[in-house]
């Protein structure tokens, strides 16, 4: 099985983790192993690599190109769960960790896995390929709450027209496939948001994370991966759009940040230092990976080290 997938910021992000030889690497979205073949050769025979994914066809290629080395330990299971996956190994703390976000390019050009509004495949969606799936949302959800998932995920100013025009589209037949969704997405928004990308792109997008729970469990996600890290250990995530870009941020300010103290107190009396530092400013593609893969437009890597 073929597992195609684009890394997007590839060297940036190698880079950024300063690869030990004799370390204890974790690919938290290992996909095709594009990242985690670039550690690996970084690594000596003391090295050692854990390789997570959560869709069974990345874990199935990842055993194929990866099974025979005694330095990769690959896992079927969401990053979210690091801490519990790396003390079933056995493992107190890592010295990196990778986390490159959102949907593979794999993912996105299997037509049969309907992540894409751009090929006609049965409305899915799910990483795992278990559990709830975009067309269960797209028939099941109230008008409320899918105008709320379309909005809030998707950022899309036209949510209410489209969760009505969806409720009203299932009334006579369900929504089962991905080019259904798109022409009702489309006879609920105007001529000119035609104009602007794809009408449908948003709409996927909030689907998408609402089927796999991308955003709820990120928060802890980034906790579990920084508190994974052994003293001097480097985090880099990248993510792909700016609620997961907010939440990342954010999490990567609350371990930079030292006292807590009000103001107006002329000493520190919390005692509260860094336990971590920004290993640099947010990097962003450049023109060049931009005109070679335009997916990765929005993407940006952030890195932290551990501090204590």
């Amino acid at each position: 099985m073929e597992f195609r997938h684009i890394p997007v910021l590839f060297t940036e992000t190698i880079d950024s983790l300063q690869i030990r030889p004799d370390g204890i690497y974790v690919d938290c979205t290992a996909g095709g192993g594009g990242h985690s073949s670039a550690i690996l050769a970084k690594l000596n025979e003391n090295g050692r690599l854990i390789a997570i994914d959560r869709d069974p066809q990345a874990i199935a290629v990842l055993k194929e190109r990866f099974g025979s080395d005694a330095r990769v330990t690959i896992v079927n299971d969401n990053f979210s769960n690091v801490i519990s996956i790396l003390q079933q190994l056995g493992i107190d703390g890592v010295d990196g960790i990778l986390a490159d976000l959102g949907v593979s390019s794999h993912q996105l050009d299997s037509g049969e896995r309907g992540f894409s509004f751009h090929k006609d495949a049965p409305l899915d969606m799910r990483m795992s390929m278990e559990g709830t799936s975009a067309a269960d949302i797209v028939n099941r959800y109230s008008e409320p709450e899918l105008a709320n998932v379309i909005f809030r995920f998707g950022e899309e100013k036209y949510s209410r027209s489209i969760a009505k025009a969806i409720v009203r589209a299932r009334e006579k037949a369900p929504i089962e496939t991905t080019f259904q969704l798109t022409e009702v997405i489309k006879s609920a928004m105007p001529a000119k948001a035609m104009r602007d990308g794809h009408p449908s792109r948003r709409t996927f997008q909030a689907l998408r994370i609402e089927v796999n729970g991308e955003l709820s469990c990120l928060p802890d996600a980034v906790e579990g991966m920084f508190e994974s890290l052994k003293t001097g250990g480097i985090l880099s995530i990248i993510s792909f759009h700016s609620l997961e870009d907010g939440i990342v941020k954010t999490k990567f300010r609350e371990f930079t940040q030292g006292c807590t103290c009000p103001k107006e107190f002329p000493i520190c009396v919390c005692g509260n230092t860094p336990r971590g530092k920004l290993c640099f400013r947010a990097k962003v593609p450049t023109e060049a990976e931009l005109a070679e893969n335009p997916r990765s437009r929005s993407s940006k890597l952030r890195s932290i080290e551990r501090l204590k």
